[in-house]
């Protein structure tokens, strides 16, 4: 197991998210993040320890809640907050927003906004890795996924074929409005335990123990026993997502969310850092939080004529009769035009 980073450095973490995610509520507010987010306030505990526990080779498949993932995996500030803000300077360019954006650069293969479905890639591409080398996948998704049947048949292939996939489930209570419990029959550990894989529930509000939690199962899964699942028990303090604050959802009690802010990440961690640290690092995240704002909204929007650039990953030619429906003057001349579409992830 890997040694423990030290506690300034998950609290620069958690400060980080938390900071981050406050910014991005601010631009929801004035709109220049249009299809709003949904944010991870109360949960940087988990994204900091899960991320301390890999190795920057290892790969993670985020959710539609993911954005602490992604700074926590070491993703640049102001590009990824220049793909929420859909400008071309950002980790996809500004093609993904908030919802599905991927950062190759931090061992981020994508985020799903289909709720339990990155489970399924990070099964298949745990079991690449497996080919090449001790890297590990790792799936993230909330308690609203555990009866999804692309979650269920990934732990059935996971457990089979022995894949080095660490399944991570931040269960923060609520699947929208619905209570875990109204949603769950039996437990989250035990869909686990009934493919065979190793489960266990741990504190989620304590990033070293979320830590030394994941270093265990990454561990297993590198020395190849097989995948594992931990549980974090967590909580959002923010709605679902930013639309809530119009709408005004009463399915939580205010002292049910005054209890959870007693166990808040960011405090528990500050608590082991010294104040004079925790100001120096604060200064230093509002300066970078500063740059990261000025570089997404002076960063150029996309241009819609390239909107159909890179859906492919290799050169296609269209037939010209494919053209027909469109008039006599649409249809080029030959077999058709080519098209120059390739993926490339910038």
């Amino acid at each position: 197991m890997s040694a423990r980073p030290a506690a300034a450095a998950f609290y620069g973490t958690i400060r980080l998210i938390r900071r981050f995610e406050e910014r991005c509520v601010d631009l929801v507010r004035s709109g220049d993040i249009g299809s709003g987010i949904h944010p991870c306030v109360g949960q940087e505990g988990v994204a900091a320890g899960v991320c301390a526990a890999l190795r920057p080779d290892d790969a993670l498949l985020s959710n539609h809640r993911g954005h602490g993932h992604f700074l926590a995996r070491g993703s640049d500030p102001g590009r990824f907050l220049a793909e929420l803000t859909g400008r071309v300077g950002g980790v996809d360019r500004g093609r993904a927003g908030s919802f599905h954006p991927s950062d190759l650069s931090a061992g981020i293969w994508g985020a799903s906004g289909t709720v339990g479905h990155g489970a399924a890639i990070a099964t298949g591409l745990g079991w690449a890795l497996a080919r090449d080398g001790d890297r590990v996948a790792v799936s993230v998704f909330g308690d609203g996924a555990v009866s999804q049947g692309a979650l269920l048949e990934s732990f059935n292939l996971a457990s089979l074929w022995r894949v080095p996939v660490v399944f991570v489930c931040e269960n923060n209570g609520y699947a929208t409005t619905l209570p875990a419990p109204a949603g769950i029959a039996g437990s989250v550990a035990g869909r686990a335990a009934a493919f065979g894989i190793p489960a266990s529930t741990v504190d989620g509000q304590d990033p070293e123990v979320v830590y030394d939690a994941m270093a265990a199962a990454v561990d297993r899964a590198r020395g190849g026993d097989g995948p594992s699942l931990v549980e974090f028990t967590t909580y959002r303090y923010e709605g679902h997502h930013t639309f809530e604050r119009r709408m005004r959802l009463a399915y939580r009690e205010e002292a049910e969310v005054a209890r959870w802010r007693e166990r808040d990440p960011l405090a528990i961690q500050a608590a082991r850092v010294p104040p004079p640290v925790r100001e120096a690092i604060d200064a230093e995240i509002e300066e970078v939080l500063d740059a990261a704002v000025r570089f997404a909204l002076e960063s150029p929007r996309p241009d819609p004529a390239d909107a159909a650039d890179h859906l492919y990953a290799t050169p296609v030619r269209i037939r010209g009769s494919l053209f027909a429906p469109l008039g006599a003057a649409a249809v080029p001349d030959g077999a058709g035009p080519q098209f120059r579409w390739g993926f490339s992830h910038a």
